[in-house]
Protein backbone atom coordinates (compact mmCIF):
# COMPACT_ATOMS: atom_id res chain seq x y z
CA UNK A 1 0.00 0.00 0.00
CA UNK A 2 2.98 2.23 0.95
CA UNK A 3 5.79 3.23 -1.33
CA UNK A 4 8.03 4.36 1.08
CA UNK A 5 11.07 2.51 2.46
CA UNK A 6 10.91 1.11 5.38
CA UNK A 7 14.40 1.69 7.90
CA UNK A 8 15.56 -1.73 9.23
CA UNK A 9 16.49 -1.91 12.73
CA UNK A 10 19.67 -2.16 11.75
CA UNK A 11 19.96 1.32 10.26
CA UNK A 12 17.58 2.72 12.98
CA UNK A 13 20.36 2.03 15.58
CA UNK A 14 22.95 2.88 13.34
CA UNK A 15 21.61 6.27 12.82
CA UNK A 16 20.76 6.69 16.70
CA UNK A 17 24.21 5.67 17.71
CA UNK A 18 25.74 7.81 14.74
CA UNK A 19 23.91 10.96 16.15
CA UNK A 20 24.40 10.09 20.00
CA UNK A 21 27.87 9.41 19.37
CA UNK A 22 28.29 13.04 17.93
CA UNK A 23 26.25 14.94 20.60
CA UNK A 24 29.05 12.96 22.84
CA UNK A 25 31.71 14.05 20.68
CA UNK A 26 30.72 17.75 20.49
CA UNK A 27 30.53 17.82 24.35
CA UNK A 28 33.63 17.11 25.01
CA UNK A 29 35.05 19.06 22.18
CA UNK A 30 33.37 22.02 23.35
CA UNK A 31 35.43 22.92 25.85
CA UNK A 32 38.34 22.18 24.36
CA UNK A 33 37.57 24.13 21.57
CA UNK A 34 37.20 27.46 24.29
CA UNK A 35 40.09 26.84 26.19
CA UNK A 36 42.37 27.08 23.17
CA UNK A 37 40.33 30.80 21.95
CA UNK A 38 39.48 32.46 24.73
CA UNK A 39 42.10 34.50 24.98
CA UNK A 40 41.81 35.32 21.23
CA UNK A 41 38.15 36.54 22.60
CA UNK A 42 39.65 38.46 25.20
CA UNK A 43 39.18 42.13 25.03
CA UNK A 44 42.53 44.27 25.45
CA UNK A 45 42.18 46.49 28.81
CA UNK A 46 43.36 50.23 27.64
CA UNK A 47 45.79 51.87 29.59
CA UNK A 48 48.68 50.66 27.72
CA UNK A 49 50.75 53.66 29.05
CA UNK A 50 52.44 53.58 33.10
CA UNK A 51 53.39 56.37 34.77
CA UNK A 52 57.38 56.19 35.33
CA UNK A 53 58.75 60.23 36.38
CA UNK A 54 58.06 63.45 36.61
CA UNK A 55 58.99 65.49 33.98
CA UNK A 56 60.58 67.97 36.91
CA UNK A 57 63.00 65.53 37.52
CA UNK A 58 64.20 64.74 33.78
CA UNK A 59 67.63 66.56 32.72
CA UNK A 60 69.63 66.49 29.44
CA UNK A 61 71.60 64.10 30.63
CA UNK A 62 69.71 60.13 29.91
CA UNK A 63 68.51 58.81 33.02
CA UNK A 64 67.64 55.00 33.59
CA UNK A 65 63.91 54.67 34.93
CA UNK A 66 62.26 51.60 35.74
CA UNK A 67 58.47 50.37 36.17
CA UNK A 68 56.50 47.64 36.25
CA UNK A 69 53.41 46.28 34.20
CA UNK A 70 50.76 43.26 34.09
CA UNK A 71 51.81 41.01 31.94
CA UNK A 72 48.92 38.38 30.57
CA UNK A 73 50.33 35.46 28.44
CA UNK A 74 47.36 33.12 27.52
CA UNK A 75 46.36 32.67 31.19
CA UNK A 76 49.38 33.20 33.12
CA UNK A 77 49.60 36.70 34.66
CA UNK A 78 52.97 37.81 36.10
CA UNK A 79 54.16 41.31 36.29
CA UNK A 80 57.23 42.52 34.14
CA UNK A 81 59.81 44.96 34.99
CA UNK A 82 60.45 47.43 31.97
CA UNK A 83 63.46 49.85 31.80
CA UNK A 84 63.92 52.77 29.71
CA UNK A 85 66.80 55.44 29.44
CA UNK A 86 64.98 58.90 29.34
CA UNK A 87 66.35 62.60 29.21
CA UNK A 88 65.45 65.57 27.32
CA UNK A 89 67.19 66.92 24.27
CA UNK A 90 68.72 70.16 23.37
CA UNK A 91 64.77 71.06 22.29
CA UNK A 92 63.40 69.78 25.23
CA UNK A 93 61.87 67.26 23.84
CA UNK A 94 61.78 64.03 26.11
CA UNK A 95 63.93 60.94 24.55
CA UNK A 96 62.83 57.50 25.61
CA UNK A 97 65.26 55.22 24.53
CA UNK A 98 64.89 50.90 25.13
CA UNK A 99 68.15 49.57 26.68
CA UNK A 100 67.89 46.27 25.08
CA UNK A 101 71.14 45.92 22.34
CA UNK A 102 69.50 45.73 19.02
CA UNK A 103 72.92 43.20 17.78
CA UNK A 104 72.32 40.14 21.04
CA UNK A 105 69.70 41.99 23.02
CA UNK A 106 72.40 42.45 25.56
CA UNK A 107 71.63 45.47 27.95
CA UNK A 108 72.96 48.94 27.65
CA UNK A 109 74.37 51.65 29.85
CA UNK A 110 75.16 55.61 29.36
CA UNK A 111 78.64 56.40 30.01
CA UNK A 112 80.05 53.18 31.05
CA UNK A 113 83.19 52.99 29.63
CA UNK A 114 85.68 55.85 30.42
CA UNK A 115 86.99 54.86 26.37
CA UNK A 116 83.22 56.30 25.06
CA UNK A 117 82.01 58.95 27.39
CA UNK A 118 78.59 60.33 26.61
CA UNK A 119 77.55 56.86 24.52
CA UNK A 120 75.36 54.22 25.11
CA UNK A 121 78.03 50.92 25.46
CA UNK A 122 76.81 47.68 25.18
CA UNK A 123 79.58 45.40 26.81
CA UNK A 124 79.24 41.80 25.41
CA UNK A 125 80.31 42.93 22.29
CA UNK A 126 81.30 46.61 22.24
CA UNK A 127 78.45 47.67 20.24
CA UNK A 128 77.86 51.42 20.86
CA UNK A 129 75.14 54.06 20.38
CA UNK A 130 75.00 58.14 19.91
CA UNK A 131 72.95 59.75 22.85
CA UNK A 132 70.09 59.57 20.40
CA UNK A 133 69.97 55.96 20.45
CA UNK A 134 71.48 55.82 16.61
CA UNK A 135 73.97 52.96 16.30
CA UNK A 136 78.09 54.13 15.63
CA UNK A 137 79.01 52.95 12.52
CA UNK A 138 81.78 50.14 12.37
CA UNK A 139 80.06 48.43 15.81
CA UNK A 140 77.93 45.37 15.97
CA UNK A 141 74.78 46.79 16.11
CA UNK A 142 72.85 47.36 12.80
CA UNK A 143 70.07 49.43 13.73
CA UNK A 144 69.18 52.05 16.58
CA UNK A 145 67.44 51.87 19.65
CA UNK A 146 64.23 51.24 20.13
CA UNK A 147 62.16 54.00 20.91
CA UNK A 148 59.24 54.18 23.61
CA UNK A 149 55.59 56.29 22.60
CA UNK A 150 55.76 58.43 25.15
CA UNK A 151 53.03 61.11 26.56
CA UNK A 152 53.37 63.68 29.26
CA UNK A 153 50.08 64.22 31.42
CA UNK A 154 49.75 66.24 34.53
CA UNK A 155 53.87 67.17 34.84
CA UNK A 156 54.50 63.03 34.65
CA UNK A 157 55.50 61.05 31.52
CA UNK A 158 54.05 58.04 30.70
CA UNK A 159 55.60 55.34 28.77
CA UNK A 160 54.09 52.58 26.65
CA UNK A 161 55.46 49.90 23.98
CA UNK A 162 58.66 50.09 22.34
CA UNK A 163 59.10 50.38 18.51
CA UNK A 164 61.73 49.73 15.97
CA UNK A 165 63.32 52.48 14.23
CA UNK A 166 64.80 51.83 10.94
CA UNK A 167 68.49 52.84 9.72
CA UNK A 168 71.75 52.03 10.80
Amino acid sequence: MSDKKRVSRRQFLNYTLTGVGGFMAAGMLAPMVRFAIDPVLQKREGGDLKSVVSVDELTNEPQRVEWTIDQVDAWYESEVQKTAWVYKDENGDIVALSPICTHLGCTVDWSSNEEYPNQFYCPCHGGRYTKDGVNVPGTPPTAPLPIYKHEVKDGMLYLGDAESRKGA
